[in-house]
């Protein structure tokens, strides 16, 4: 969590963060955070650490389907306990995740690979003992069933592997990308299917029907973030390819409520469906900190805010 920041503008310097709660107007940390260099440079920031944990375990769950593995998730989040890590993946990232001979015949043989929900503690030995314990009686209750702890150690010891595979894809002449949204926990189930059926349907019509995987990466108290992998056939022009798929994707996630991005950020990508997210009023507000503290547009031209941030930007 960031505490407090020093922003150097073309207009003076900002500080901000005097405690780590205040009433005293609205929060500009929050208005800084997430402005990609459009108000600022940040020259220094106060972050909060934590201590290193001593114990570190990693399990899996199966459900049968992913409805009801983020329902589970969902009781967790708002019930509790709540673990240090919580994940769900859909069933083709979980049949992709199980791709070995043996895995794979178990898989069959229960009935399906259905969704693993990978589950981290950590902390002290008593508490992460009880939070598992709490965990597992919650999750039995919602029709989990425990795959072990090795699901949930592979995760850990591979989660930063995968993204090293996109190189090698590229050379094999598949196309890889990834996306990402959030919304409440009511929504989730509908997000999902319309950007994942939204993603399918542009790359099939295009000649390259994809594998689309999703998981939910990131649990709150009142909703959860959505990744998508895509891997297809690259076609002739992979930047026009995977343009027209992400922007029916975009479309797709501001239909169903979903906000453009949870953790990617908005840059020029997300640009303009971020402008219809925030909406005409908000987008005047930010124009018009950019041009008290931006005045001649010099920082970060068609970044977060539209192209033209000359003088007269959003007058």
């Amino acid at each position: 969590m960031v505490l407090g920041l020093t922003l150097a503008t073309p207009e003076g310097t900002l500080d901000t963060g005097r405690a780590p709660r205040s009433a005293a107007g609205p929060d500009l940390r929050q208005l800084l955070l997430g402005s990609e260099g459009a108000f600022g440079v940040i020259t220094s920031v106060t972050v909060r650490v934590r201590p290193v944990p001593r114990v570190r375990r990693y399990e899996g769950w199966r459900f049968a389907s992913f409805d009801q593995g983020a329902a589970a998730l969902r009781r967790l989040a708002q019930d509790g306990p709540r673990p240090t890590v919580l994940r769900l993946s859909d069933e083709t990232e979980t049949l992709i995740g199980l791709a070995q001979p043996d895995a794979i015949g178990s898989a069959v043989e229960q009935g399906g690979a259905g969704c693993l929900a990978v589950l981290g503690f950590e902390g002290t030995e008593e508490d992460t003992t009880r939070r598992r314990e709490g965990a597992a009686a919650v999750l039995t209750a919602c029709g989990g069933t425990f795959a072990g702890e090795e699901p949930g150690e592979k995760w850990a010891h591979g989660r930063y592997a995968a993204p090293y595979l996109r190189d090698s894809l590229l050379d094999a002449g598949a196309f890889a990308e990834t996306l990402e949204t959030a919304t409440y926990w009511s929504r989730v189930p509908a997000l999902y299917t319309v950007v994942r059926d939204a993603l399918t349907a542009t790359l099939t019509e295009a000649g390259t029907p994809p594998l689309v995987m999703c998981h939910i990466s990131h649990v709150y108290e009142n909703g959860a973030s959505l990744y998508f992998t895509v891997v297809s056939a690259q076609g002739d022009d992979p930047v026009a390819h995977w343009t027209r798929a992400k922007h029916a994707a975009n479309e797709a996630i501001l239909a169903a409520g979903g906000t453009i991005s949870h953790h990617h950020g908005v840059g020029t990508d997300h640009r303009d469906w971020y402008v219809r997210e925030a909406g005409d009023l908000g987008i005047a507000a930010l124009c018009a900190v950019k041009r008290r503290l931006d005045p001649d547009g010099l920082l970060s031209p068609g970044v977060l805010l539209p192209a033209d941030q000359g003088p007269s930007f959003g007058s």
